[in-house]
């Protein structure tokens, strides 16, 4: 009878959750209202404010992308600064309410952080990056040192997932997996790599290197300049990292497939390029290609049979990898 009991909550708990509407779909919707507040808006002239004002095909497509998404507001008097801080913001809680439930899939004592944050996301925070610290504070001593090594070491990441270093309780919660003999340079052990503590007001402090997972970079629009300044941070993290490298993803909500294969195209540097709306893009594109605008459709087509583009509910799943 027991058995037979577990096995109808089983039946019924997996009726529940094929019943109800996926996490990625819920979050992608949120996500989308989110930036339906802010970064998917149209100026006084009607133009969406991702498009280029000066290209006739980049307001189509984003004004035909924008329909499929929701209903768009007029805003103006808003910067561009401002508009990334929002953007950014939106992508920080939608990797928060998204990645950090998939436990099951990568366990980790994980967390998403972004620009806002009141710890810093330097790189050089992170255990890859911590000699960096040391490497700057030689080169502001010496000017002959920065002449030959340059400055540009340490960046700021949009939004960062970090994980923290595990206690031993939790390593060998279930496993008899490592003792005070073996494993003590791996810098998942919390052991290996005891809290810096310091005192602030009379009280302790303690820091912990964290382990940089994910650098994520949020770009509003894209143009050459701004596609190539995230492919110049793409290479600081594989180059001057100590250990592996974090995953290098950028976001965009860029409607024109031309732009955004300015930095989707070529794998040397970033792991992918997610759009933030990319079957709507499609949908979009195709519109221009039956009425005899298909210039950008090959450009879309090629970035993602490519695997080099895909839409933002990926990227949690991507991340557990």
């Amino acid at each position: 009878m027991r058995v037979a009991k577990k096995s109808s909550l089983r039946t019924k708990a997996t009726k529940f959750y094929m019943n109800s509407k996926p996490l990625l779909t819920l979050a992608r919707a949120d996500f989308h209202r989110a930036l339906l507040r802010g970064v998917f808006t149209l100026d006084q002239n009607g133009i969406p404010t991702i498009a280029d004002p000066d290209s006739d095909t980049s307001i189509a497509i984003a004004r035909a992308m924008l329909r499929r998404v929701g209903e768009t507001t007029v805003r103006t008097g808003v910067s561009i600064q401002i508009s990334n801080k929002e953007f950014q913001t939106a992508v920080c809680d939608f990797l928060s309410s998204t990645f950090l439930k998939l436990d099951h899939l990568r366990p980790g004592g994980w967390e998403v952080r972004d620009r806002r944050s009141s710890e810093s996301v330097e790189i050089s925070n992170f255990e890859q990056y911590e000699h960096l610290t040391k490497l700057m504070e030689i080169i502001e001593a010496d000017a002959a040192v920065a002449a030959a090594l340059g400055s540009d070491y340490i960046i700021t990441p949009d939004v960062v997932v970090l994980r923290r270093p595990e206690p031993e309780d939790k390593l060998n919660n279930t496993l008899n997996v490592a003792d005070e003999a073996c494993a003590r340079l791996t810098p998942l052990r919390k052991i290996n790599r005891p809290d810096n503590r310091t005192t602030v007001k009379g009280k302790v402090v303690e820091h912990t290197t964290l382990l940089l997972h994910a650098s994520v970079s949020c770009k509003w629009t894209l143009r050459s300049d701004r596609a190539q300044n995230a492919r110049s941070e793409a290479l600081n993290l594989i180059r001057n990292r100590k250990g592996r490298v974090p995953h290098i993803v950028a976001i965009t909500p860029e409607p024109l497939p031309s732009r955004i294969a300015s930095l989707a195209l070529g794998t040397s540097d970033l792991d992918c390029v997610y759009h933030v709306a990319l079957p709507e893009l499609q949908a979009a594109v195709e519109d221009l290609a039956k009425a005899g605008r298909g210039d950008q459709k090959k450009d879309l087509a090629t970035l993602v049979n490519g695997k080099r583009l895909r839409d933002i509910s990926d990227l949690p799943l991507d991340l557990a990898i």
